[in-house]
């Protein structure tokens, strides 16, 4: 398994989101979501998933934490649940039909859930699996490890366990009702300091 097995999309949604990503998140949280979508890709590819809508899977992940900005962040809402706001709007200046839209809404959203049933939301699964695995280290050993320091080689991993623990931190203090707190709650900040991909860094960090 290698990142050229992984075709970027090259569309109208696919381009703003990655003009969006370079614009607004800092280049750990920008290295992040470029991981999330590889590691959903390989997440699919190991587990012989089939029908997965890789241009919605892509564009979510590159989104799933642009609410994380300070450009874009809810004074109410949780940093998913403006994310997938966000995601609808710029899918719509793209193109997207309105079911579509709403289904980068559900995926982004759904990245915070404790698990998603495949057989419900196979991009929703494949993101929240995604995200496990980065931040917590979840399911690390069933991705080869050649691919794993070969993406962290390519997209390092930084001072991502410091900004995002901060940052999610900082909305579980402003919004108590949201997953931020749940995240918290649930140890992410040691979960982010013991991630075994802390340890497994490429040669480019």
């Amino acid at each position: 398994m290698r990142i050229s097995d992984f075709a970027v999309p090259d569309t109208p949604a696919a381009r703003a989101a990655r003009e969006l990503v370079n614009e607004h998140h800092s280049p750990s949280l920008r290295n992040h979501v470029l991981r999330s979508w590889l590691w959903a890709e390989a997440f699919a590819a190991v587990e012989g998933r089939t029908g997965v809508d890789h241009e919605l899977l892509y564009t979510a992940a590159l989104l799933h934490d642009i609410a994380l900005a300070p450009a874009f962040d809810n004074h109410t809402l949780g940093y998913e649940e403006a994310g997938g706001y966000i995601g609808e709007a710029m899918t719509a200046g793209a193109g997207w039909p309105a079911q579509r839209r709403r289904r980068i809404n559900e995926v982004i959203v759904r990245h915070n859930w404790p698990q998603v049933d495949p057989a419900f939301d196979l991009e929703g699964y494949l993101l929240e699996t995604a995200t496990g695995l980065d931040i917590s280290g979840r399911r690390d050993a069933e991705i080869p490890l050649d691919f794993r320091l070969e993406v962290l080689a390519a997209h390092p991993r930084l001072s991502l366990a410091t900004e995002f623990g901060t940052s999610v931190g900082e909305q579980s203090d402003r919004k108590p009702h949201s997953h931020a707190r749940r995240l918290i709650d649930g140890g992410l900040i040691d979960k982010l300091a013991s991630n075994p991909l802390e340890e497994q860094r490429g040669p480019a960090n």
